[in-house]
């Protein structure tokens, strides 16, 4: 391997490691950087994380997750706020700048797309003030359409973006990730309105493999084993003036069956192979 100074590797693609395997794994392979997840970050203890990653000198790039804002129930809309303002101060606590959202998908019986959609711009303009207090940013996540359904409305960096510029650019932007975009023609002017605006708050890598697994959840793909050009893509985010980590996010249940410190040694030579 040779430069990984740009690579995070997020907690999920290896989570079959505890916080202090991962913490110490990465120090073996010389990563300076990961992406945290609210839960297991919770069960460690907050404090207690942000002082072993801090003790090891490793950067937090992202907390995921916060979001799922589409609740009709206004004491469901209400819960749904105060967890985001504890996933803020997660995130402030662990000394990262961006909390990934993954915005919800439709309410039971619901059919209303762009009635959910409003209901992410509401909660946005409650916590993208307090986020910026905290000095975090909020990183609207599309997801590809087929969870728009039961997991996210927002399935397009259009849809991302037109609710993002609502708000400065401090208070909310965008989360580029492969895995969700590649297939869409009008992701790439997009990279460049974000990158224009300053709301490219994460760049994210997963790989396109098929047949998607059951429940098409944990089907992301290990870089370089399917049908994306992460090349390509990292010029689109870097034509758009993006120089920050590239993290790479995988749910995929084999990886998760195998050696997590091997898998994590396998994914920083597929960053250098497919990136570099």
């Amino acid at each position: 391997m040779t430069d990984l100074s740009r690579f995070s590797i997020n907690q999920m693609t290896v989570k079959q490691l505890s916080l202090p395997e991962l913490v110490a794994a990465c120090r073996e392979l010389g990563i300076g950087n990961v992406g945290l997840w609210r839960e297991p970050v919770q069960s460690y203890g907050v404090e207690e994380t942000a002082k072993l990653v801090r003790d090891a000198g490793l950067t937090v790039t992202t907390l995921c997750r916060g979001g799922f804002f589409t609740a009709i129930d206004p004491d469901e809309q209400a819960a749904a706020l105060d967890d985001n303002r504890r996933a803020v101060d997660e995130a402030a606590t662990l000394g990262t700048d961006t909390l990934v959202l993954v915005s919800g998908g439709l309410p039971a019986g619901s059919k209303d797309l762009h009635g959910a959609r409003e209901r992410i711009a509401d909660a946005l303009a409650v916590l993208g003030p307090y986020a910026e207090e905290h000095g975090v940013r909020l990183a609207i996540e599309p997801l590809h359409p087929m969870y728009a359904a039961d997991r996210c409305v927002v399935s397009t960096l259009t849809q991302a973006l037109d609710l993002a510029e609502r708000f400065p650019a401090r208070q909310v932007g965008v989360t580029v990730d492969t895995y969700h975009i590649w297939w869409d023609d009008n992701a790439p002017a997009q990279i460049a309105r974000a990158g224009a605006g300053g709301r490219i708050h994460t760049f994210q890598l997963a790989d396109w493999t098929t047949p998607l697994p059951e429940g098409v959840l944990n089907g992301r793909g290990q870089i370089g084993d399917g049908s994306i050009d992460m090349r390509e893509w990292q010029r689109y985010v870097e034509a758009a003036g993006y120089t920050g980590a590239i993290e790479v996010e995988l749910f995929n249940d084999a990886l998760w069956a195998r050696d997590g410190r091997e898998v994590l040694a396998e994914t920083a030579e597929r960053f250098v192979t497919h990136t570099l």
